[in-house]
């Protein structure tokens, strides 16, 4: 990716932009977690239901302290077996985090800090594998597109919900597990 861009990109999310970039999984719609009207600009383009919250893209395990999520020892241990990597982890009805294991989007995490990254659709709709296929959708409505030059066709993360050390699967994706 041309560096330029990837600089802007990070300026942009900085000043409370919003914009396409490829992740772990799939093309996403990302702003940055902390800012408020970015995430809710994000989620007027996705046509998001109220209540139904993002998961939130971090570079470490201790960007989750930022949201007053306190982890348990038993917790800390899971999540050393399954982080980095496309496991997002549901914390209450409003926090779910994943650290992906792409160093590419791990760093511009750690430039931006903790990102929201639903899929790059709008709800209902397939999720972008192209960027084209993200500009169809978006047009102009956002602030920068980064693309990697491939089509990304992967799944979604498996989504868990951790509960007195032991794993509950609320959605089965990329990342299979089995159940305890």
């Amino acid at each position: 990716m041309d560096k330029d861009k990837i600089k802007m990109a990070i300026n942009s999310l900085k000043g409370g932009g919003v914009g396409v970039i490829p992740t772990d999984t799939l093309y996403g719609l990302v702003a940055r977690a902390e800012g408020k009207e970015a995430v809710a600009k994000v989620k007027k383009l996705k046509g998001r239901s109220q209540g139904k919250p993002f998961i939130i893209l971090i570079s470490s395990i201790r960007d989750i302290e930022k949201f007053g999520v306190k982890l348990s020892l038993a917790d800390r241990g899971i999540l050393a077996k399954l982080w980095p990597g496309p496991v997002s982890v549901a914390f209450n009805k409003r926090l779910s985090f994943r650290w992906p294991k792409n160093k590419f989007l791990v760093e511009l995490i750690k430039k931006t800090g903790p990102l929201v990254a639903p899929s790059a659709n709008p709800e209902g709709s397939p999720p972008a594998t192209t960027l084209s296929e993200a500009r169809n959708y978006f047009q102009n409505k956002v602030d920068f597109y980064l693309s990697n030059g491939k089509k990304l066709t992967g799944q979604p993360s498996t989504l868990i919900k951790l509960k007195n050390g032991k794993i509950e699967i609320l959605r089965q994706g990329k990342y299979k597990i089995w159940k305890q």
